[in-house]
């Protein structure tokens, strides 16, 4: 039988091992692998977790037709970059689309590339992308609208937070602000 890793919730922020002080975001403990995953990356090369060791990884689910959740995200995801001087150079924004149906990789990296060029999308069949969020615990759902062949999209809002060995740390809830991302990349790029 099949092993398959789900993560359900974030747990309350606490101090874990070789970090001096507490997160702002919800903590893993303890931090666990995340799920890889192989997407068509939006900056033309197969988007995997692997390709990102030794950085931190900032993980987000959204959609390019996304009214206010997504681009108050990334946008505050390019603040905290910015914030970060020369160590932005070791920490990595990935979106992952939940709208296959209108995100392809063109469309993502000219959505991505509005917030900051380093930022990396990825896309993938509905089947594959659904397998991906299940092992996140992402949830997404289609909203019908009334003009005919409209719609939006629910889904989980928080960033996932991965260590530079490519472990699950934190969840950060939407509506932080920057400088709560910073406190805590500062805090995970001092640890050993």
């Amino acid at each position: 039988m099949k092993r398959r890793t789900v993560l359900l919730a974030a747990l309350p922020a606490a101090a874990f091992a070789n970090t001096p002080a507490r997160l702002k975001a919800g903590v893993f403990e303890p931090a666990q692998p995340a799920p890889e995953f192989a997407l068509k990356g939006s900056d033309g090369i197969e988007l995997k977790l692997a390709r990102f060791k030794g950085k931190l990884v900032l993980l987000m689910f959204g959609f390019t037709n996304c009214p206010e959740v997504c681009p108050t995200t990334l946008a505050t995801l390019a603040q905290a970059r910015k914030q970060l001087g020369a160590d932005a150079a070791d920490v990595q924004v990935v979106y992952v689309t939940v709208d296959p149906e209108r995100d392809d990789v063109n469309r993502i990296r000219q959505y991505l590339a509005a917030f900051d060029p380093t930022f990396v999308g990825g896309t993938e069949t509905p089947a594959r992308l659904a397998e991906m969020r299940k092992r996140y615990g992402v949830v997404a759902e289609k909203i019908p609208k009334p003009q005919a062949n409209a719609y939006g999209m629910n889904h989980s809002t928080s960033v996932y937070v991965i260590d530079r060995a490519g472990k699950l740390r934190a969840m950060m809830p939407y509506g932080h602000e920057a400088k709560d991302f910073v406190h805590d990349l500062k805090l995970l790029l001092a640890a050993k």
